[in-house]
């Protein structure tokens, strides 16, 4: 073999050599392009579960209820919802190739979620306190309007039994009977001699009326309808007003029956016609009769 056909051989050994090296290194760089594709593939979508976690995250607690009467804890909330969407968008304009950045804001995102939780924690926890002060206010506002409802029930049966005792407690006058007198004391019906009005009346018996001395207040009404006084200043107490009366006396009351009499002193000329006498005692008006005087 003559040397031209030997350097035929070699440069063909040769070319062959480098076309198997350049196809070897050309497969090699498809299969780390294809790899680096799926590399990048899988850390797009990492960065696609991260987004959406913040997102999900951010729904969660975007609309958390805060009704909770302490501001410090709500603007703490605040910050950190603040904080998680400053995240998000930091997120989105991260590459995905950048696998550092990524993994910082997933391990942010770790601890401010968990920082929110120990804030919701803390709202729940003062909501179910407030809860559970509105409703023991409502029942205790329930029992003081019960309370206050027997309190009111309570005072008008006392109202009651008070007005019911005060009316078993007043006492009457019955049995009334009119006298014309002449000077010498005697019943007389002749106009001229009248000189006395006497009038009898009986207290009733009453074992509630409080005992002891009563003093029984007379009302002379004219025909007129003026009151018969001695004096202007003869006045006694009635439903919160002074009236005037005409005479009065004073007895001693044990709860039993108790005849008495007065008498008016006739110093004026007296009017032809209907009398009327009204007798009080402890204030109460106890009777009313009429009487009249004719010639």
């Amino acid at each position: 073999m003559d040397k031209k056909q030997t350097f035929i051989i070699a440069l063909t050994a040769v070319i062959a050599i480098l076309i198997g090296t350049v196809i070897y290194f050309v497969n090699r760089s498809y299969k780390s392009e294809k790899e680096m594709e799926e590399i990048v593939e899988m850390m797009e979508f990492e960065k696609e579960q991260l987004e959406e976690e913040f997102e999900n995250f951010s729904l969660e607690f975007g609309d958390y209820p805060t009704t909770v009467r302490n501001d410090s804890l709500v603007r703490l909330l605040d910050e950190e919802k603040m904080k998680v969407q400053q995240l998000l968008e930091e997120l989105r304009i991260t590459k995905a190739t950048n696998a550092r950045r990524i993994a910082e804001l997933k391990k942010e995102l770790t601890t401010v979620r968990n920082v929110m939780k120990s804030y919701v924690v803390q709202i729940d926890s003062l909501n179910r306190v407030n809860v559970r002060l509105e409703r023991e206010n409502k029942e205790v506002r329930q029992q003081y309007n019960v309370a206050t409802q027997k309190v009111e029930i309570l005072s008008k049966e006392r109202e009651t039994l008070t007005e019911t005792v005060a009316r078993a407690s007043k006492l009457e006058v019955g049995g009334f009977v009119y006298t014309q007198l002449n000077a010498k004391g005697r019943p007389t019906r002749r106009y001229p001699q009248i000189a006395t009005l006497q009038f009898d009346y009986t207290v009733s018996r009453n074992i509630t009326a409080e005992p002891g001395l009563k003093t029984v207040y007379l009302r002379l009404t004219r025909p007129d309808g003026e009151v018969m006084t001695k004096d202007p200043a003869n006045l006694f107490p009635f439903e919160d007003k002074e009236i005037a009366y005409s005479a009065k006396k004073e007895m001693e009351y044990e709860g039993e029956e108790r005849a008495d009499v007065i008498y008016w002193k006739v110093e004026e000329i007296l009017q032809i016609g209907d009398y009327r006498a009204d007798f009080f005692i402890d204030g109460n008006h106890v009777g009313s009769y009429n009487f009249k005087i004719s010639k």
